[in-house]
């Protein structure tokens, strides 16, 4: 296990690496300014034909937004568990290590969030409410990637209920793929925004898996 936290985090930091690099070709390959009031659009020759092709779905692009909020709900329920251990076991240091680093994961992936909405690489293909908004890499996707995987991982290792567990993974992987094509194909973002969503997304759980691994080897041997 103490080797695969090793591969997990190597893997985590080569898909951050792959997303910077991403950023970068995004704001230097086949830039056109064919977006919104003119602003510019790499790999644009890509970009606007996946866009006609999908066209634009406002009511899918509302469900998506508003099913957004599932993941700040999952955040949520993870925090009440790491309150539960701390009011019983009377203290923070006493919380479950991968717990601790999740309250952190989390607060990096909204933090991220956060700071791409205030710094725009490129912008929307569509105007929302008659206003220019940051498109990249899709804000929606980054919090769902990053929350639901981590909701996957956890409830593998703590729910001993197996039926139960088989449930919750499987509405777990149905919403996000249906979250992550929703977005695709509602017609608010660039093919390339749902990319680079991707690679942050699975670059931070990756890390976060592998810290979590390191939490329970080190549980292990201080238990033997």
């Amino acid at each position: 296990m103490k080797k695969c936290g090793k591969s997990r985090l190597l893997a985590g930091s080569m898909w951050i690496v792959g997303f910077i690099i991403w950023t970068i070709l995004i704001q230097t390959i086949d830039v056109q300014p064919v977006g919104q009031k003119g602003t510019n659009i790499g790999f644009a020759t890509w970009n606007i034909w996946f866009h006609r092709l999908t066209g634009v779905h406002m009511m899918l692009y509302t469900i998506t937004d508003w099913l957004g909020l599932v993941p700040l709900a999952v955040c949520m329920v993870f925090g009440g568990i790491g309150l539960h251990q701390v009011i019983k076991r009377k203290s923070l240091f006493k919380v479950d290590a991968d717990l601790v680093w999740l309250g952190i994961y989390y607060v990096v992936v909204i933090w991220g969030y956060l700071l791409f909405e205030m710094i725009p690489v490129n912008y929307r293909p569509i105007l929302i409410d008659g206003r220019l908004e940051a498109s990249y890499p899709s804000s929606t996707t980054l919090l769902v990637l990053s929350v639901m995987l981590t909701l996957v991982f956890q409830v593998r290792h703590r729910l001993k209920n197996v039926f139960v567990c088989k449930i919750v993974l499987i509405v777990s992987v149905l919403f996000t793929m249906f979250m992550v094509m929703g977005r695709l194909i509602c017609g608010v973002h660039w093919f390339t925004d749902i990319v680079g969503a991707a690679m942050i997304s699975t670059g931070l759980f990756c890390i976060y898996k592998g810290v979590a691994l390191r939490c329970w080897v080190k549980e292990r041997v201080s238990l033997n």
